[in-house]
């Protein structure tokens, strides 16, 4: 009975996998008894190396303490400063995309304010990177180093995928180091968390902490989907809302990047309301639902 709800689960678990990457990508391995059991190790064999760890260095004024900010204080004793800078270190994650020409993903958030950016790979080689470009509006930027012997995670179709897909989130949370935490497609198309931005995030319960921002999002396929972002934490830690960046949109601002250094966006010079019922009265309209354009 044992056998054969494991072999169940296995089924489950290759079903997500398009069929003809599946066979090439077991999820399974074999048991002391021989007896094959459920696990996600071959596919990360095949991937992990292509995820690596983002080291940013920043100078950062000091700063005075409330002490030094009283305005009592700065009566009888003046205006503190200047206080030297010192450097400032930040870690996130990023994914290899190309190993050929070293094209590195990640967040813009990550990278932003960076004096220097370093590129450690799994298996320990440190490497500096220059960036290609950034873009903040979508949260994406484009690394590259010049390194032999890399490993990049073929980009997949996010536009295929549905609520209820098992997906894995591979980053470097809290600078532990490289980690790995499972889950599901929550949601598709969310938006409002960076009302600045072009959104169009998938939402997943798969863990994602500070530090996973610009790691992988992969289906059990071992494509590509997304670019691990953002968190929703009143406490700052995971409660299972994360979000990524789908590779849709990511493959279409490296390429700008790639080719112009920068993304250009035309603009079509309207503005897109929801209609509700206050507007519906006040156009005159009988409708309840739609947008005012």
């Amino acid at each position: 009975m044992k056998h054969k709800a494991i072999s169940v689960l296995a089924a489950s678990l290759l079903a997500v996998g398009s069929a003809a990457n599946a066979a090439q990508l077991p999820l399974h391995n074999l048991g002391t008894d021989g007896q094959e059991i459920p696990s996600l190790a071959p596919l990360l064999e095949n991937v992990t190396a292509a995820v690596v760890n983002i080291s940013v260095e920043s100078e950062q004024t000091g700063e005075t303490g409330h002490t030094l900010r009283d305005p009592l204080f700065r009566k009888f004793f003046g205006q503190p400063g200047p206080f030297p800078s010192r450097p400032r270190l930040n870690s996130g994650s990023g994914v290899i995309v190309d190993a050929e020409q070293g094209y590195v993903l990640t967040n813009n958030h990550v990278i932003r304010n960076r004096d220097a950016i370093a590129v450690t790979l799994s298996d320990g080689r440190k490497f500096d990177a220059e960036v290609i470009g950034s873009d903040p509006a979508t949260d994406i930027a484009l690394l590259q180093i010049e390194a032999d012997g890399l490993t990049d995670i073929p980009l997949g179709d996010s536009d295929e995928l549905q609520v209820g897909d098992f997906v894995i989130a591979i980053g470097n949370p809290f600078g532990l180091g490289q980690t790995v935490t499972s889950g599901i497609v929550s949601a598709l198309g969310r938006s409002g968390i960076n009302p600045a931005g072009y959104e169009d995030f998938i939402q997943t319960d798969a863990s994602i902490n500070p530090g996973n921002s610009g790691g992988a999002l992969i289906t059990l396929d071992g494509k590509l989907v997304g670019i691990n972002t953002a968190i929703l934490s009143p406490a700052g830690g995971n409660v299972g809302i994360g979000f990524a960046v789908p590779t849709a949109m990511a493959r279409s601002v490296m390429d700008q990047l790639v080719e112009f250094g920068e993304t250009r966006r035309g603009r079509l010079g309207i503005a897109i309301h929801d209609l509700t019922p206050e507007l519906a009265e006040a156009l005159g309209v009988d409708l309840v639902r739609g947008a005012v354009i």
